[in-house]
Formats: C-alpha cells, sequence, structure tokens
C-alpha cells in the first residue's frame, strides 16, 4: 500500500490542488475525465484507494475543511443545485466521506444518528415503509421530502453515513434493504447487490466490489455477505490470486500500480480483494 501511495497517480492528483489545497467544487462522484481537472470529492476517493488516510496531511486538511462547513462555519465551494435542499445534502454527502475517513468523528456522527433516527422509524415494521420513512423525515425536518436522496436510502452517501450507529435488528434489515434494491446502490452499481455480476474480468465487478466495501463496514455484514466471499473465491487462479482485467481501469479503482502490466494488475486486483475479504471475516 504504501507503494501505491508514494506512486505517480496520487503524485498526479496531489499536484492538481489549487491554492487552498482541495481541487475546486466538492462534489461529483462520476468518473474523472482524461485531460480534465478533478473534483475534490473525486480527488479524495481515489486518493482513499490509494491508501490516504486521515493522518494524511492532503486529506486532513479537506477533512477539516468538510467539518467546519457542516458546522455552518464556511463554505466548502459556491456550487449548489436548485432541486435539491443543497446545505442540507451537502451534510449528508459531507458527513458520509469524514466517516469513510475518520469513523468516530463527532460531527459526522451528530448527522450520522438524526439520519439513524429516520431509518429506525422507516423499519420499524420489519421491513422498509416509504410511508413511514416520509412521516419520519417529517417530523424531523418539518416538511415533505422533496428529493430523492431525502426518502429511500439508496445513495452511497446514506449507507457510507450508518455503521455503527442502527441497532442490530435495524441494520440487519438495512443491509436486506440494500442488497435486494433493484437499483444497486446509487453512484457505485446499479443492479441488485444480492448478484454479483457474472463476469468477473469487468469493469462492473469492481463496481459491484466498490458498494461490498461500503456494506462490509457494518457490524452484521459478516453473515450477510457470504455470499460474496463464495463469489471471491470462486473466482481466483490457479495460484489464488485475481484479475478484474484491463477494463477494470477506470481513474477510480484502478490502475493502483504506476504501470499496469498484467502482473501488476494482478497484483492490484488481488491485494484490492484480499482488503475487502479481512473486512468481511
Amino acid at each position: 500500500m504504501e507503494a501505491y501511495k508514494k506512486g505517480k497517480w496520487a503524485q498526479q492528483i496531489l499536484s492538481m490542488r489549487q491554492p487552498d489545497s482541495l481541487w475546486g467544487n466538492f462534489h461529483t462522484l462520476s468518473r474523472p475525465v482524461a485531460g480534465k481537472g478533478y473534483t475534490t470529492e473525486q480527488a479524495i476517493r481515489r486518493l482513499y484507494y490509494l491508501g490516504y488516510t486521515a493522518e494524511d496531511e492532503a486529506i486532513q486538511i479537506v477533512l477539516d475543511r468538510m467539518e467546519r462547513c457542516i458546522k455552518g462555519e464556511l463554505a466548502i465551494d459556491a456550487y449548489s443545485e436548485k432541486k435539491h435542499d443543497w446545505p442540507f445534502f451537502e451534510k449528508l454527502m459531507l458527513a458520509a466521506w469524514l466517516r469513510l475517513f475518520q469513523p468516530n468523528n463527532e460531527t459526522a456522527l451528530m448527522v450520522a444518528r438524526q439520519w439513524a433516527q429516520v431509518v429506525e422509524k422507516a423499519f420499524a415494521g420489519g421491513s422498509y415503509s416509504r410511508v413511514e420513512d416520509a412521516a419520519a423525515f417529517m417530523a424531523w425536518k418539518g416538511r415533505k421530502p422533496k428529493s430523492s436522496f431525502e426518502t429511500g436510502f439508496g445513495m452511497f452517501y446514506h449507507a457510507a453515513l450508518l455503521p455503527g450507529v442502527l441497532p442490530p435488528e435495524t441494520e440487519t434489515l438495512f443491509l436486506d434493504y440494500y442488497l435486494a434494491r433493484p437499483g444497486g446502490m446509487f453512484y457505485l452499481y446499479d443492479k441488485p447487490l444480492c448478484e454479483p455480476p457474472a463476469v468477473f474480468a469487468s469493469r462492473a465487478a469492481s463496481g459491484y466490489l466498490a458498494a461490498i466495501e461500503v456494506l462490509s463496514r457494518y457490524d452484521q455484514a459478516g453473515g450477510k455477505l457470504d455470499f460474496v466471499i463464495r463469489w471471491l473465491q470462486a473466482n481466483r487462479d490457479e495460484k489464488g490470486q485475481w484479475d478484474f482485467g484491463e477494463k477494470a481501469k477506470d481513474g477510480i479503482y484502478f490502475p493502483l500500480s504506476d504501470r499496469w502490466t498484467a502482473s501488476t494488475r494482478i497484483a492490484d486486483s488481488t491485494f484490492r480483494v484480499n482488503q475487502v475479504l479481512t473486512a468481511l471475516r
């Protein structure tokens, strides 16, 4: 992992920082476009997969800025989308990233616990209820939900925000819900997570694993995701390694090594799979 942190991909991203040590506007989780600059969110996601943590100065600067934005001390940027309650969405988004890098960050946990109360009420009947979800949201915010992120809990951000703040029974139902959603986990994978991709050597399989990585942070994930372990084990080669294939090179999760030869691609793939297996065992 240390080699990835010091490699050319990390150095390339760090060299693109602006004077405030960010990368411009924060939000977008779309795939980076060759020849264009990163958003701050794209940059920290890529650095996360290259092994950067909250202990690294480049990340700590961003985390501090995000935390101050949640607290209302300053803006993360000047961007907004009129169709959403953008300040509210920003808190969800920024708190989710804070918890990925700093699971015990109290500012992010405050946001997580607020959302957790809505989740508990939405699943109180033993399965997800959109009616109860909307009612809980109304009680919290004093208005009806008006954007897709305000009901349904289908995004990467909801899933990244809530590990460790739900009662075990609710967490189990929440994981079942994510696994069964027809649209998968919005931003990462758009098919049911209960059905691993048929072709392992593919970009789809890499995106699928990204969603599983998020769910693996939940206490109840081990038992729920046994089928993922079996899928991974079934796709090992004769040397006990994995290969997501050349098409998985997307500038997000891969490549990790400076040059993606067949051997380094297998090394990168195997490293990533082993991290997930460790989290699930």
